[in-house]
């Protein structure tokens, strides 16, 4: 056999007790309901092969993804029972495949539900649409046969303005409340990471961060209680000398002033750090902050090292990632600066 070929040098730190304190802060803010945790889009780009044996040990029993594609790659992590796939079963050989998994399906139609009884039926989750016209079971369809014979867990909906002072809040939560008392289920869920800060009329019995799990802020009462998870580093390839009036990188957007030692850095918007950064980002190495310059190219980008003189060839250098600080700087939301986060980085 070849041996195993070297990784790009590019690499996303994860602090794994930050993540476990996340979850224990928001299972302690969703009072007498139990967090669980959205683990969809690869654990919202910090891996989910490395988040979710974490999260299980800091206490966590129900994971969330949007595929059944995901819910494969953790069926040697977890129990199948543990795991519901939001998008539910668009086809029969969906509904067939997490039947014999023993997976449980968000039921989000009549059309799913009808398709998971012609399975065999069994637990499942049922998403109810109380606003914010995603997907969901319209609340005109709650009283079909078919929902009825279903075998509910969790009964779920989702807040559209969690992270605003909206009206349209409190309007899904009396539906939602509506729903729980015409539909027989176990559990009730409706707060994600910026929900569970509305307080515990939103909590039900179980919560369902993201975001917040992975170092976002949301909401601002997380603030202060929600610690950074990610952190982007990437190998530096070659120090370069700029003499004034030298450019860097494509359409020369910057030019030096004066003589500038800078390091090219293997990380580029092919890995998530995309041209939003381009003469606004920072790295971060030997205590310094070191500007990017100019544009941020596929595969690179350029970054002043002048302020630390002792870089080498080699070195790791970290992008400074701190999500509510980076939103603001890059434009970005919290969400996109870590699903960005591309699969050349090894976790």
């Amino acid at each position: 056999m070849s041996p195993e070929a070297p990784p790009a040098a590019l690499r996303l730190r994860i602090d794994s007790e930050a993540l476990a304190d996340n979850w224990r802060a928001l299972d302690r803010w969703s009072g007498a309901a139990r967090a669980g945790a959205a683990v969809k889009a690869n654990a919202y780009g910090v891996g989910a092969e490395v988040s979710v044996p974490v999260l299980r040990k800091a206490g966590c029993r129900d994971f969330f993804v949007a595929h059944w594609g995901e819910a494969a790659k953790l069926l040697h992590l977890i129990p199948p029972q543990s795991i519901s796939v939001l998008h539910g079963p668009l086809t029969a050989t969906d509904a067939a495949w997490g039947k014999a998994m023993a997976l449980r399906p968000v039921i989000n139609s009549l059309g799913q539900a009808r398709l998971w009884h012609e399975a065999g039926g069994g637990l499942c989750d049922l998403m109810v649409d109380t606003g914010i016209n995603r997907l969901g079971l319209p609340l005109s369809d709650l009283a079909d046969p078919a929902i009825a014979r279903l075998d509910i867990d969790i009964l779920m909906s989702h807040l559209a303005c969690a992270d605003e002072d909206s009206p349209l809040n409190a309007t899904q939560l009396a539906r939602w409340q509506d729903a729980r008392r015409s539909i027989r289920h176990r559990r009730a869920s409706l707060a994600n990471s910026a929900g569970i800060a509305l307080g515990t009329d939103y909590h039900g019995d179980l919560t369902r961060p993201g975001l917040s799990l992975y170092g976002g802020v949301p909401h601002p009462q997380l603030a202060g209680h929600i610690r950074q998870v990610a952190y982007p580093q990437a190998a530096v390839m070659q120090i370069r000398q700029l003499n004034p009036g030298d450019s860097v990188g494509y359409n020369a957007i910057f030019v030096a002033n004066r003589p500038m030692r800078v390091a090219v850095i293997a990380l580029g918007y092919a890995d998530g750090y995309l041209r939003c950064w381009s003469g606004l980002g920072t790295m971060l190495g030997q205590g310094q902050r070191l500007p990017v310059l100019g544009r941020v190219s596929m595969d690179m980008t350029v970054i002043d090292v002048s302020a630390a003189p002792d870089l080498r060839e080699g070195d790791w250098v970290e992008a400074a990632y701190d999500l509510p600080g980076a939103a603001k700087i890059s434009g970005l939301s919290q969400y996109e600066l870590l699903t960005l986060l591309g699969q050349r980085f090894a976790r």
